[in-house]
C-alpha cells in the first residue's frame, strides 16, 4: 500500500499590488500587511540588489549579458516582516543601500532583462508559498498580471504625476524637487517599456490615492481586499454600526 500522502498546507493569501514609483505602494502595502497580519514582500527591492551588486562589481547594467554574468552568483535574501524589513546581498545588508541614487539610475536596466525577471518572478512566487503566514501583501510593477494573475485581491494603486512627484519629493528631503521629479518621470517612462503598471488589468481594482491621505489610502486598500475575501469591513472610527 502506498502511504497517503500529507494534506499540503494551505497556500498564504495573496493580496497583489501595482503600481508607478510615488504613488505610496510601498508604504501602503507595509501598512496593509500589518493591519491584516499577513507578511509583506517588496519585489523591487530585489531589483533594486541585483542592480547593486552589479554596481558593487562594476558591471555595465545597460548590458543585458554584463547583467546575466553578476547574476550567477547573486545571492538574495529578504525579511517579509513588516515590523523586521532587512533586505541582504550575501553576508551585506543593503536595506539602505539599494535606495541610494546610482541604485536607482541602474535598476531599470537590470530589470528590463527577460531571464532575469523569470527568475526573479518565480523567487517571489517561493518567498510567499514558504512564508509560513496566513497571507502575504506583495507589492510591484507586474505582480496583478505575471507574478500573481491568480490572487483573490489584485489592485493598481496610482495618483496623479504631479502628486506622485510632490510625496517622492518629500521622501527624500537632501534632493532638489525638480531633479527628483525629472527622475520619477524618466524611471517610469523607462519601465513602461518592460510591463504596463499604469492600467489596470481586467479583474484588478483601481484606488487613485490622489486626494487620499495615507491612513485614507490604507483604509481604501482594506476594503478592497475585505470585500475581495468576502469579509465585513465593519464600520471605521467615528461611524456607528
Amino acid at each position: 500500500m502506498f502511504k497517503r500522502p500529507a494534506v499540503a498546507p494551505a497556500q498564504p493569501v495573496v493580496v497583489a499590488i501595482d503600481g508607478p514609483a510615488g504613488s505610496g505602494k510601498s508604504s501602503v502595502a507595509k501598512q496593509t500587511a500589518r493591519e491584516l497580519g499577513y507578511g509583506y514582500l517588496d519585489t523591487g527591492a530585489a531589483y533594486r540588489a541585483l542592480a547593486w551588486h552589479a554596481l558593487e562589481h562594476r558591471a555595465d547594467t545597460s548590458d543585458a549579458a554584463a547583467v546575466l554574468d553578476v547574476a550567477g552568483d547573486f545571492d538574495y535574501s529578504i525579511s517579509l516582516d513588516p515590523d523586521a524589513y532587512w533586505v541582504r546581498v550575501g553576508a551585506t545588508d543593503v536595506t539602505d543601500a539599494i535606495r541610494e541614487p546610482r541604485v536607482t539610475d541602474a535598476v531599470s536596466g537590470v530589470a528590463r532583462v527577460p531571464p532575469v525577471r523569470e527568475s526573479v518572478n518565480a523567487l517571489f512566487r517561493s518567498l510567499v508559498a514558504r512564508s509560513g503566514r496566513p497571507g502575504v501583501v506583495v507589492e510591484g510593477r507586474d505582480i496583478t498580471t505575471v507574478v500573481a494573475p491568480d490572487a483573490p485581491v489584485r489592485i493598481l494603486l496610482t495618483a496623479a504625476p504631479e502628486v506622485r512627484a510632490a510625496r517622492r519629493s518629500a521622501e527624500l528631503t537632501s534632493h532638489d524637487a525638480a531633479a527628483v521629479a525629472d527622475a520619477l518621470h524618466r524611471r517610469d517612462a523607462s519601465d513602461s517599456k518592460v510591463v504596463d503598471f499604469l492600467t489596470a488589468a481586467p479583474g484588478v481594482t483601481v484606488v487613485d490615492s490622489t486626494h487620499l491621505d495615507f491612513d485614507q489610502t490604507v483604509a481604501a486598500v482594506l476594503d478592497v481586499v475585505r470585500g475581495a475575501l468576502g469579509e465585513a469591513s465593519g464600520p471605521r472610527e467615528g461611524e456607528s454600526a
